[in-house]
């Protein structure tokens, strides 16, 4: 198929309205699991229990009445924002390679992230309990045991690392504001600064992530790698720990109500 047959296919696809609902539903649902994930991160803040993960959040989605239902919307949802992306990718506007290809890069790997938290959705309605720190540590364990696999899992942490800061940043410029209509007055004004400060939370929960990769790399230890749910509670051991915890916590959950209002103001 043409180059130009790609791209007339991907702009029918995206005049659907009915593909356009499901995809804005992915938001919906991204911010579903981003809410309830902070909310368990406050809970292991003041000492609780919880699985600060994205498959705990579809766990005690799964434990709702009618949870494996809203599971199974929720992965079509995803699912949809996750072709919606790589769509976006074959769209992007012609311009200088470098330039044209980096944007295709950010859609897709959006797209990957979504089919990503599709795919565990799916996994959990049913019946799968998928371990994030597990299997990182499955993959770190890996990797230490080939030649130059400590370098790599470092690169790999200060990867996550700078991803974080950049999340940040896109947060403390407002950057994500170039693809939002935002109404006026308070409600704008609310909506960005739910913004700001999940964008933030969020860049300082990759860090740690990222830093619990560097450190396992460093010491050569599988275990001491982890996903979301094993760095914030390594987090909680430290002096001012809890209270950093529960800051990303209620960051996160200001994230994930953005999220959900992203469905209404975004455009796509």
């Amino acid at each position: 198929m043409a180059r130009a047959e790609v791209r007339s296919a991907a702009r029918r696809a995206e005049a659907s309205t009915i593909f356009e609902v499901l995809a804005r539903g992915g938001y919906v649902a991204d911010g579903l699991v981003h809410i309830l994930i902070g909310v368990f991160t406050v809970v292991v803040a003041f000492g609780g229990d919880g699985a600060t993960d994205q498959p705990g959040a579809f766990r005690a989605i799964a434990g709702a009445p009618l949870g494996f239902v809203v599971l199974w919307v929720a992965a079509i949802a995803l699912a949809a924002l996750g072709v919606w992306e790589i769509l976006d990718g074959v769209l992007v506007p012609r311009g200088s390679r470098p330039r044209k290809w980096g944007a295709r890069v950010t859609e897709w790997g959006k797209a990957a992230v979504f089919l990503a938290l599709a795919t565990i959705a799916a996994a959990v309605a049913i019946g799968a309990r998928p371990d994030p720190d597990e299997s990182v540590q499955d993959a770190s364990r890996g990797l230490l045991d080939v030649p130059g696999g400590p370098w790599v899992l470092g690169l790999i942490g200060a990867g996550i690392g700078v991803s974080g800061i950049v999340f940040g940043i896109i947060g403390i410029r407002r950057r994500f504001l170039e693809g939002f209509t935002l109404p006026e007055g308070r409600a704008g004004i609310t909506v960005t600064g739910l913004a700001v400060a999940g964008y933030v939370a969020k860049g300082v929960a990759l860090v740690t992530v990222g830093v619990l990769l560097v450190v396992a790399s460093v010491k050569t230890e599988a275990d001491d790698a982890g996903g979301l749910d094993a760095a914030l509670d390594g987090l909680t051991t430290l002096s001012y720990g809890p209270a950093v915890c529960a800051a990303i916590g209620i960051g996160l959950i200001a994230y994930g109500v953005f999220l959900v209002l992203s469905a209404r103001f975004r455009r796509l």
